[in-house]
């Protein structure tokens, strides 16, 4: 067994410990050149080095001479006194006799971290005392060799994230062919220089590639010698190539101390200089990772080898630089701050020497307990207690300590809580109607429920917490009738969203062990409101996310429960708080989404979207008279037409909601703010159509006509004044100046006020009628652009294969119609074909609704083999919407049998309805957006399932005015009524 380690000083970025070797030179040839001038340059800097970086390098690999041995005996000898008698036998000089040439068959020994290049030294471990034996025996017969080898990384794992451990236990477990095949083929033939204990000591001599195995325990193998491609000295890229290899190595030898060591040790040894070597040379030294290592150990092009040694190099110098910048920045860091931390010690001794300024913690103290004073009967004994512990660890602690801070900030957050503070409510009925009426309209649910809580509360005397959960569409006024709910009450109010939470500390709170811990929302929400009883609107309840930190939907189920929420704890807290006083009201679109546990907390509400008639009440009293205070304009100045609404409802603005509505309606008075600030800078529009401009040259003239019958009517009751005077009075009237009426009597002062104040009276209406915009149907496009939705109808009268059906969608209610058509006929064809972009659900109603009108057409007219020996397409428009749900079957039965029956379906008819495979009709949803939706098409008849009578009957009057609704619990029913 195997283990090959690098030693505990050399486990940094540098795992082989390394030296190196020169281009070899000539004797005689001209010693001047430019290659050998830097590294005598390099050579000057540094006579002496100490004995222990020499250690490491060998001063020639190329063969096994005598000098070269007696410098490995001599750099092996201190390394192994105070040994035992074999260790010393084995660190004896190798004799010359035996040439590394001759030297084909060797131990192989796993390198794990980097390989060994000729000319360096590297310290391993052998565990394997079968291999430290071989190792021993191939010394003492003389031939102290074994090739040194890279182990490859294990497949499937990542060499980065690999422990050392992990890489000990892989050596250990290798044997025989599992070592040979991790281990790569080309290596180094090194020379054993000594064996102290399970310590080896290696040199690397020359390149080597396994050939063959011939022995797996310890593993031998057979090893060919490599050699350099031949390659021209005088080549110049290669000596570009090399130069720019030592002038980065210049470079780095300036910002890396480390570098600086190793090149001087090799300066001390230098024997022969070449290209080859220079190449391994800063291969060897930098911090590249193995393969890369490997990489150029393996390339036997002197110029290519070049190349990857200066990319090497290249990146070590980009490395240096960034580690001096990261220095420097730190340094500079470190003393900035401690210049600033002895001057504000030095200012706080200041301060207190001249009783400026009291201790931190003794402030800290006296501030908390400040807080605590007004409610101190009304906070709980347990609270008091650990609020009391808290502040005596604080008195024990250092201001410097970090549990200091952590302490500080529990404190602040325990005594900023309104223990046993609660706001005065408002238990009047009747003036809690008249606020939700002047801020909504309608939701009439919502609104009693409210109402009911406060008369529950004025029975009782107090009022306890309730959880109410509003859903419906967007922009309803789910969200706005919280606040009005909380004005109603005469409760503070908070609002936080939890679209997209993911993370439970945002509920529970935080550890205080963490760094930067918080308390939760509920508590967030106490300090901020002040009260122990605020109405709490927890928006978008069914977009709870899940992710990694936890479920928040199970966290909130502590937070909404009545029985547990009078001791709701907070992680970061740690002491029960009582929620029991607070109104939680939740706001959600699809209450499918909510998990059953949460649902079933809360008391749903639904609000359904807005009929036509109430968004013309909304729009009318609420959104307009809002946009236009908010533009800045007078209700004089504008004037929109209930044709103008009905239009901007019923062609740009069908959603459910009034969102919508008033970004349409904030258009409109945007435009017309526009007209009249052009219009008072007398700048003329650009966009102006010429009845505007002939209607605003009307006014004008109106107006010019109107002053000259005032003038006229001035001259007349003051008959003694002069033309002059009347001139000057007209004059400052026009200029709005006061007329100097000290020249005149009492009689003509009357009679001159009366006619100014008429005259303000007539430029006012004048003004009025120039300024004035009115919004009407026929210019509406003007204002909002062309209309977003057409009329649904697409047919007057329903073809044969087509029946209107009705649809919920979000944004309302929605008719759509089914079309079948037949493709071909022919005997045996029967078949089926649906598009439309359906659900999974759409399409088994399909097959559904195919086989009950096939049993329907067999009970009306069995010699009608229609279905049978036809191949029919059902198509539901508009293809790009995706529609899914059971409620289309009676729609598709009703078509198919249509098509095969050849009759069209009667006249404004409309039908919803889930179809079972025996024929009955099942309840579906959202009755009302879809009565809406028959409304808006001039639909007449309508068939509902008998099991949404109930929902049907609830509907105001307004939106079942004119609507004959059947209400059916089989198909059969449906046909006589459809046919």
């Amino acid at each position: 067994m195997l283990k090959a380690l690098t030693s505990s000083c050399l486990q940094n970025r540098f795992h082989a410990v390394t030296t190196a070797f020169t281009p070899q030179v000539r004797r005689g040839t001209d010693s001047n050149t430019p290659l050998l001038r830097v590294l005598g340059s390099l050579r000057s800097s540094n006579r002496r080095v100490p004995y222990l970086s020499r250690r490491f390098f060998c001063s020639d690999s190329t063969d096994g001479s005598e000098s070269n041995s007696e410098a490995a005996a001599s750099e092996a000898k201190p390394a192994e006194e105070g040994g035992d008698a074999d260790s010393k036998a084995s660190a004896a000089m190798v004799p010359t006799v035996f040439k590394p040439e001759d030297c084909l068959t060797v131990l192989a020994l796993p390198l794990p971290h980097r390989p060994l290049f000729p000319g360096f030294y590297m310290h391993i471990y052998v565990k394997d005392p079968k291999v430290l034996a071989a190792l021993l025996e191939s010394r003492k017969r003389q031939a102290p060799y074994a090739g040194a080898f890279l182990m490859k990384d294990e497949q499937g794992t990542d060499p980065n994230v690999v422990s050392a451990s992990d890489t000990e236990k892989n050596i250990y477990e290798l044997k025989g062919k599992d070592m040979l095949n991790r281990l790569h083929e080309v290596g180094t033939l090194a020379q054993i220089t000594s064996i102290k204990d399970d310590q080896v000591i290696l040199i690397g001599h020359r390149r080597i590639r396994m050939a063959e195995v011939v022995s797996e325990e310890p593993l031998t193998v057979k090893v060919d010698h490599l050699k350099e491609q031949p390659y021209n000295k005088d080549d110049d890229v290669i000596k570009a190539t090399s130069f720019e290899v030592l002038s980065t190595l210049r470079d780095v030898l300036k910002t890396s101390s480390l570098w600086k060591d190793h090149v001087q040790t090799y300066i001390q040894h230098i024997g022969d200089f070449n290209y080859a070597r220079l190449a391994d040379f800063g291969a060897a030294i930098s911090g590249a990772n193995k393969l890369q290592c490997q990489q150029v150990l393996e390339e036997l092009d002197v110029h290519k080898r070049l190349q990857l040694t200066l990319e090497l190099v290249k990146k070590e110098m980009e490395i240096s630089k960034i580690q001096e910048s990261i220095a420097r920045a730190i340094e500079e860091k470190i003393s900035g701050e401690q210049r600033r931390y002895l001057l504000n010690e030095q200012l706080k001794a200041i301060k207190k020497e001249l009783g400026l300024e009291t201790d931190d913690k003794t402030a800290l103290s006296a501030k908390f307990r400040e807080r605590l004073e007004p409610n101190k009967e009304k906070i709980p004994v347990h609270v008091m207690q650990v609020i009391e512990e808290e502040l005596t660890k604080l008195q024990l602690l250092e201001a410097s300590s970090s549990e200091f801070n952590v302490t500080r900030n529990y404190l602040d957050w325990l005594t900023a809580l309104p223990w046993g503070n609660y706001s005065d409510e408002n238990f009047d009925v009747l003036r809690a109607e008249q606020i939700l009426d002047e801020d909504h309209y309608g939701l009439t649910d919502v609104k009693e429920r409210i109402l009911e809580f406060i008369a529950v509360g004025k029975l009782r005397g107090t009022s306890q917490g309730k959880i109410i959960c509003l859903s419906g569409p967007p922009g309803v006024g789910k969200t706005s009738i919280g606040r009005s709910i909380a004005r109603a009450l005469n409760r503070k109010f908070y609002r936080f969203s939890v679209g997209g939470l993911s993370d439970v500390a945002e509920i529970k709170g935080h550890r205080r062990t963490y760094i930067g811990a918080m308390p939760g929302k509920m508590v967030q929400c106490l300090k901020s409101v002040g009260t122990a009883n605020p109405l709490v609107l927890i928006d978008e309840i069914d977009k709870l996310g899940r992710g990694h930190a936890g479920d928040p939907a199970s966290a909130m189920l502590e937070l909404l429960d009545p029985e547990q929420n009078a001791n709701f704890l907070d992680h970061y807290l740690d002491v029960p708080i009582d929620l029991s006083k607070v109104l939680f009201v939740c706001t959600a679109n699809v209450v499918e989404m909510i998990p059953n546990p949460l649902l079933d907390r809360m008391e749903v509400i639904s609000i359904a979207g807005y009929i036509t008639d109430e968004k013309m009440h909304i729009a009318r009293d609420y959104l307009e008279k809002a946009t236009r205070e908010t533009c800045g304009i007078k209700p004089e100045q504008v004037e929109v037409t209930n044709s103008a609404l009905l239009a901007l409802i019923e062609n740009y603005c069908r959603e459910a909601g009034v969102r919508n509505l008033q970004k349409q309606i904030e258009k409109i008075y945007r435009k017309i703010a526009l007209k009249l600030v052009r219009e008072d800078g007398e700048i003329e529009p650009q966009n102006a159509e010429v009845g505007e401009v002939e209607a605003e040259s009307i006014h004008l003239s109106d107006e010019i006509k109107s002053k000259e019958e005032i003038q006229a009517g001035a001259e007349s009751a003051n008959g003694s004044n002069d033309d002059k005077a009347s001139e000057n009075n007209a004059e400052a009237e026009a200029e709005g100046a006061p007329v100097n009426q000290t020249q005149k009597s009492a009689n003509e002062d009357a009679c001159l006020q009366d006619t100014q104040e008429t005259e303000k009276a007539t430029e006012s209406e004048a003004s009025k009628t120039v300024n004035k915009v009115v919004v009407d149907s026929p210019n509406l496009a003007d204002y909002v652009g062309k209309p977003v939705f057409h009329a649904e109808r697409i047919y007057d009268q329903t073809p044969v294969g087509v029946v209107m059906g009705l649809a919920w969608t979000s944004m309302g209610g929605s008719t759509l119609y089914i079309e079948t058509s037949l493709v071909e006929q022919g005997e045996g064809k029967g078949a089926l074909n649906v598009t439309g972009q359906l659900g999974d659900v759409m399409k088994e109603s399909a097959q559904i609704a195919h086989t009950v009108a096939r049993t329907i057409l067999q009970e009306k007219e069995p010699d009608n083999q229609f279905f049978a020996n036809s191949k029919l397409h059902l198509h539901v428009p508009a293809g790009a919407t995706p529609k899914d749900g059971p409620s289309a079957g009676c729609t598709m039965i009703t078509s198919l049998l249509s098509l095969a029956m050849k009759k069209p379906v009667k006249k404004d008819l409309a039908m919803t309805g889930e179809v079972t495979l025996t024929g009955k009709i099942l309840p579906i949803g959202g009755v009302k957006e879809k009565a809406i939706a028959a409304r808006r098409s001039d639909v007449k008849t309508i068939i509902f399932p008998s099991a949404n009578r109930r929902d049907f009957d609830e509907l105001a009057p307004n939106v079942k005015e004119g609507l004959d609704v059947h209400f059916v619990d089989d198909y059969k029913q449906i046909f006589d009524l459809a046919f």
